[in-house]
């Protein structure tokens, strides 16, 4: 059995995902957006969080209940543990169908990235193309969507990213050709999501969205929160001043949803 966790039992499991730095966790401990579920109501022993893309599993990996919480995702989801038994329990449960690929993590350190700096980046676009923040006019536009259709998907309607969320977007011609955005939200800020349509790449578009993005939040007391998908993402982080702590173990599970 798995029940789905309510406010006080999420204060319950939230010490099992301590030293697990993605902030997605907290827009769920928090009850920004997502879902938690547990084993056991009364006395959780095992726990799993889920926010778009990403489900996250902590505490004991063989509890009664575990396996349900192991089966609990959807037909394409990535998995995030940090106990070698949740590795092996993933790999025993899931097999070819869990692929184990790497992510890129960051220190999040507000002081490693300067103002000054990404002010200055914010401003080298190209001739021809125009940095606007996403308001009700850009998500108005189909070729946000076009460009990545997750933008604002984590959010109960555009009325709700409007309200809660934010970001920035690059025009070409009156198009969005790359856009910076509130992946999800925390208390102290946000997970960023950047995206730049394949045939605009290389003209430094993501460099100044992202940097504006960046600004933005630092000038409101938020955090950017970065993680990274792949080696280029990790190079234009650095390039926007962020500071690299490795890679990490990430499951790419790609399975008929399972009802458990």
């Amino acid at each position: 059995m798995l029940y789905e966790a309510n406010p006080e039992i999420k204060k319950k499991i939230a010490p099992f995902f301590h030293g697990m730095k993605d902030t997605t966790i907290l827009s769920c401990l928090q009850g920004h957006m997502g879902n938690a579920w547990v084993n056991n109501k009364e006395k959780p022993e095992a726990a799993q969080i889920t926010v778009g893309d990403f489900t996250f599993l902590a505490g004991d990996p063989f509890a009664n209940g575990a396996e349900d919480l192991l089966k609990n995702v959807p037909e394409h989801i990535l998995a995030i543990v940090h106990k070698k038994a949740w590795k092996q329990r993933i790999e025993e449960i899931h097999k070819e169908n869990a692929e184990r690929i790497l992510r890129y993590g960051f220190r999040k350190e507000p002081e490693d990235l300067d103002l000054n700096h990404l002010r200055k980046l914010s401003s080298k676009l190209p001739d021809g193309y125009e940095l606007r923040k996403i308001d009700e006019n850009i998500v108005s536009l189909p070729s946000l969507f076009k460009v990545s259709p997750d933008f604002i998907k984590q959010f109960d309607s555009v009325e709700d990213f409007l309200r809660r969320g934010t970001g920035f977007a690059v025009l070409h011609d009156g198009e969005v050709v790359s856009a910076a955005a509130s992946y999800s939200i925390y208390d102290e800020g946000i997970e960023i999501e950047i995206v730049t349509a394949d045939t605009y790449r290389k003209k430094g578009l993501a460099t100044c969205v992202a940097a504006a993005l960046m600004v933005d939040c630092l000038e409101k007391g938020l955090y950017p929160s970065w993680d990274a998908a792949n080696t280029n993402s990790v190079k234009l982080a650095q390039k926007l001043g962020y500071v690299t702590t490795g890679s990490y173990d990430t499951y790419y599970i790609h399975t008929p949803a399972s009802k458990a």
